[in-house]
C-alpha cells in the first residue's frame, strides 16, 4: 500500500470513529427487550394504547392517547398553580441524566425531548393523584375515556420494559409542584397504591426507599422478590419432571396461602410436600413475567431472581394435565379460559441464564431425586389403586381387617387341632 493510500485509510477510520455516538450510559436501566425474546411475542413488549419515554414516541397507532396527555398536562399546571416557565428548568437541568438512563442513543433533539418528558411526566403524575383520590378527582372527559378495559390497557403499559421514564424525574416533578400541598402524600407512595394489586407482600412506601426505584417495572420486581435473597449458584438444572409425573410418584402439591412472597416455594422432602403460593394465570401474568424476565436479563443478569421463578414453573408445567392438577390443588387460578399451557412452555424460550437461586437449586435437585426414589414408585400406586379416595381406602381397609380375622382364625385351628403337650 502506498504512502497516500495508506494517509487517506487512516483518515477513513478516524472519521468513522468521531462519527461513533457516544456510549448513552455506563449504567443504564432502561432497555430495548433483546430480538430473540420479541420475536417469541412483540405484543408483549409492545405499549397498546399508551407511549412513555422515547422508545415508542411517536408511533401513529398510540396517537389517540396525545391529547389527552396534553390535556393532563394543562390541568397539572393549573392544580400546581405553576407556569411552563416555573417547570421547564427542573427538566432541563436533569436531560442528560435522563438520557443516561437509556441503554439506546435517543435521537430526538433537545426540544422535543425535554417536552416529552414533561408530558409524560406529568401525565403519569396526573394519573397517578386522580388514581390516589378516588371518583371526586375524575372529570367528565375522564369518564368518557377511562372505561375499565382503557384502565387496565394503561396500567399494563405502564409495566412495559420500553415503556418507561426513570422514577426519580417523575418524583423530581411531582416534589417541584406538590411538595407544598400538605394533604398529599408523597409520589412514591401514590404509586404504590395505584400498583397496589401486585404489591402482595404490601411492602411500605418509605419516602426514600433503598436502593431507590428505577422505574415501574424495577419497582414491579421489588414487589416479587423475597426480604431475604438466596445465594447465587452457576450450577445449571436442565429438566425437571412436571408436576403430574411428579405427583403420579406421590409428590403432594399445597397451596401456601400463609406466604405472600409469590416466589417463595418449600420443599419438604421427607413428607413429600411442595408448597406454592397461589399465582393467578392470565394476560397480565403473562406481561409482566415476559417484562420481569426481560429486564432481569439486561440489567440483573447474576440476580434473576423472577427469571428463576418463572424457569421453574416452566419445568414443572409442560401440559394441560399439570394446569389442570394445580388447579385442582388450588395453587393456581386460570384466567385463560382453557388449560392451555403453551404461555408458560414459552416463558424460558431464548433465556440465557448463568446462575440460579440456592434455594431453587436445591428445590429441583431434589424434586428429580423424589421421582427417581424407587420406593416413591410403588408406594405412590399403592396410596393410588388401594386409598385414592375414601370409598377405596374403606373397602381395603376391610379387607385388610377380613384378611387378618381369617388368619387368626386359621391360626386358632391349627392350634385346636395341635395342642401343645
Amino acid at each position: 500500500m502506498g504512502e497516500y493510500q495508506r494517509a487517506t485509510l487512516v483518515t477513513n477510520i478516524i472519521s468513522a470513529l468521531e462519527s461513533l455516538d457516544p456510549l448513552s450510559s455506563p449504567e443504564p436501566c432502561i432497555y430495548k427487550v433483546p430480538d430473540p425474546l420479541r420475536k417469541l411475542k412483540k405484543e408483549a413488549y409492545s405499549p397498546q394504547i399508551l407511549s412513555i419515554g422515547p422508545f415508542h414516541h411517536g408511533n401513529e397507532k398510540l396517537q389517540n392517547m396525545e391529547k389527552h396527555k396534553l390535556r393532563y398536562l394543562k390541568e397539572f399546571i393549573e392544580r400546581a398553580n405553576k407556569n411552563l416557565e416555573d417547570l421547564l428548568p427542573v427538566i432541563e437541568d436533569s436531560e442528560e441524566s435522563v438520557r443516561q438512563c437509556y441503554a439506546e442513543t435517543i435521537s430526538l433533539n433537545r426540544y422535543d425531548f425535554l417536552k416529552m418528558i414533561l408530558v409524560d411526566a406529568s401525565f403519569i403524575v396526573e394519573l397517578f393523584y386522580r388514581n390516589w383520590r378516588g371518583a371526586a378527582a375524575w372529570t367528565s372527559y375522564d369518564k368518557v375515556l377511562l372505561k375499565p378495559w382503557l384502565a387496565a390497557t394503561m396500567q399494563r403499559d405502564l409495566m412495559l420494559l420500553e415503556n418507561q421514564l426513570p422514577f426519580f424525574i417523575i418524583k423530581k416533578l411531582f416534589d417541584l409542584t406538590f411538595s407544598s400541598q400538605g394533604d398529599l402524600p408523597s409520589f412514591t407512595k401514590l404509586t404504590f397504591e395505584y400498583f397496589k394489586f401486585f404489591n402482595t407482600q404490601k411492602l411500605p412506601p418509605n419516602p426514600e426507599p433503598e436502593p431507590r426505584i428505577m422505574h415501574f417495572v424495577d419497582l414491579l420486581r421489588r414487589f416479587y422478590l423475597p426480604e431475604s435473597l438466596p445465594k447465587r449458584t452457576a450450577k445449571k438444572v436442565k429438566h425437571v419432571y412436571s408436576a403430574a409425573q411428579l405427583d403420579g410418584k406421590g409428590l403432594k402439591f399445597m397451596a401456601d396461602h400463609s406466604r405472600h412472597c409469590l416466589l417463595d416455594l418449600d420443599l419438604d422432602y421427607k413428607k413429600g410436600v411442595l408448597k406454592i403460593p397461589h399465582i393467578t394465570l392470565d394476560d397480565t401474568t403473562e406481561f409482566y413475567a415476559r417484562n420481569l424476565m426481560a429486564f432481569e436479563q439486561c440489567h440483573y443478569p447474576n440476580a434473576a431472581y423472577a427469571t428463576d421463578y418463572f424457569i421453574l414453573l416452566d419445568f414443572l408445567i409442560k401440559s394441560e394435565k399439570d394446569v389442570d392438577l394445580l388447579g385442582r390443588k388450588g395453587i393456581m387460578v386460570n384466567g385463560l379460559g382453557n388449560n392451555d399451557a403453551t404461555f408458560i412452555n414459552s416463558l424460558a424460550t431464548s433465556i440465557v441464564y448463568s446462575t440460579m437461586s440456592t434455594k431453587y437449586y436445591d428445590i429441583c435437585i431434589q424434586l428429580k431425586k423424589f421421582y427417581e426414589d424407587p420406593k416413591h414408585g410403588w408406594l405412590a400406586s399403592l396410596r393410588r389403586d388401594y386409598f385414592g379416595n375414601p370409598w377405596k381406602a374403606a373397602s381395603t381397609t376391610a379387607v385388610v381387617i377380613l384378611l387378618i380375622l381369617t388368619l387368626i382364625q386359621a391360626v386358632c385351628s391349627i392350634i385346636s387341632v395341635h395342642p401343645h403337650h
